[in-house]
């Protein structure tokens, strides 16, 4: 599935180190046998399209240094989301999209994510699920030929398999996927990682991998392998059909700051996670 001299297909997310700068960040990444970074945000922005290393005039020089350090971009992700029944306010989450998108071209990222997100009160399941699709479609459309495609990721109110199944197929585009978050399934959804990729697995592009406990009503972030959620599975389920994505880590530090510190739980990841990949086969 991957060459055979080549880094295992890990990544990790910005969403884990708000605080390091871009060097930072691929250094990191490269000294760890990383072979993906996925960015969303970096430092105080959480808007790509606003980050000074990522400007038109400086892209050119962004895309040296990753290749400097043989890494790739898995991923761009966007704020936007689909469940606005707001025209003016859907009118502005789209052109979010299609902002990350004309980035996401330019910097060489397969994918942009975005979010369903929400039921909102009082609309019907079969139209929320309709508009939502609408959307998707409408940036599949945008993306089409530019290389990109953009995954909705399971994540909010859609974490379960039938809804998003049904969303896609309403979307029925070939620049629209799936960005399993295999934590949110298996925690929100009450999922088995089997049933989900075996329902969904061939519109997954994308993986955020994360291991968790309970923590009152809430869960609590924990390093991976020591929690409760299967992360091995997770990653076994997707070799076993072939998925060619990269497996990424999205440790929510900038949204949990009491949470272990990058250096631990990435270096952590890498370790467990390539465990996890090489007793599955891959090399």
């Amino acid at each position: 599935m991957f060459p055979r001299n080549a880094r295992l297909p890990l990544g990790f997310s910005t969403l884990g180190c708000p605080q390091w700068t871009w060097p930072q960040i691929l250094d990191f990444a490269a000294a760890h046998n990383f072979a993906a970074v996925e960015l969303r945000g970096i430092q105080t922005s959480m808007d790509l399209t606003k980050v000074p290393e990522l400007a038109v005039d400086r892209l050119g020089e962004a895309k040296r240094q990753l290749a400097a350090r043989g890494l790739s971009v898995s991923c761009l992700g966007a704020s936007a989301h689909m469940h606005e029944m707001d025209a003016a306010k859907h009118a502005a989450q789209l052109d979010e999209g299609r902002r990350f998108i004309d980035l996401a071209q330019s910097i060489g990222a397969p994918y942009v994510r975005v979010f369903g997100n929400n039921y909102v009160q009082g609309v019907a399941r079969a139209d929320m699920l309709e508009h939502i699709a609408g959307g998707l479609r409408t940036l599949g459309d945008y993306a089409r030929g530019k290389n990109v495609t953009v995954v909705i990721e399971s994540h909010g109110d859609f974490t379960d398999s039938a809804a998003l199944l049904e969303i896609l197929q309403k979307a029925d585009s070939p620049a629209v996927a799936l960005l399993w978050d295999a934590h949110h399934t298996f925690v929100s959804g009450k999922e088995e990682p089997e049933d989900t990729v075996r329902q969904l697995g061939r519109y997954i592009r994308h993986t955020h991998l994360k291991d968790s406990i309970p923590a009152g009503n809430d869960r609590r972030y924990v390093l991976t392998g020591t929690g409760q959620v299967p992360v091995q599975r997770q990653i076994e389920a997707l070799v076993k059909i072939g998925y060619s994505g990269y497996f990424s880590f999205e440790w929510e530090k900038r949204w949990h700051p009491e949470i272990q510190e990058p250096e631990v739980a990435f270096a952590q990841f890498a370790d467990v996670a390539g465990g996890y990949l090489r007793a599955a086969g891959v090399r």
